[in-house]
């Protein structure tokens, strides 16, 4: 998906087997975040990262809600074990993530691999894309001031 693309309404069940939808946040601005796995450093320094900055992102008028392929029990681990404060969608058939344009061929070891690209995604009240940040742009420890500063 790009800059101006309205969202998918379904966008998959949480952590409590909610379904969660675009129009749940109508007229209100959110960050969906993808990231490959619970509970491994990277994606546990973003999270992390995102919860310690969750004040500061209200105040800002946006909610964060996050995607991996990770299963609701899953989620109910990482949520608890770090103590995060916003959603998580269990995509565990990557059906938003390919919507998204965030599941695609990644490399380690030399081999090739299909994963979640860790993107994120500024959602304006409308259910549009407004912007969004590459994988290669992420840093993952301070990936919530850096979404501060690109809203500021």
């Amino acid at each position: 998906m790009n800059i101006g693309d309205k969202l998918p309404e379904i966008l998959g069940v949480d952590q409590n087997g909610n379904e969660i939808r675009t129009a749940d946040f109508a007229g209100r601005k959110f960050i969906l975040y993808t990231y490959p796995k619970d509970n491994t450093s990277g994606c546990t320094a973003e999270a992390c990262s995102l919860r310690d900055h969750r004040n500061e992102l209200l105040e800002l008028g946006y909610e964060i809600v996050g995607v991996s392929k990770d299963s609701v029990a899953s989620h109910n681990k990482f949520i608890e074990k770090h103590q995060l404060n916003f959603p998580l969608i269990a995509d565990t058939d990557t059906t938003l993530l390919q919507q998204l344009g965030a599941w695609g061929e990644k490399k380690m070891c030399g081999k090739k691999y299909m994963g979640t690209l860790r993107t994120t995604y500024l959602i304006d009240e409308s259910g549009l894309i407004a912007d969004i940040i590459l994988p290669k742009e992420i840093k993952t420890s301070e990936h919530g001031q850096q979404i501060i500063e690109r809203i500021k």
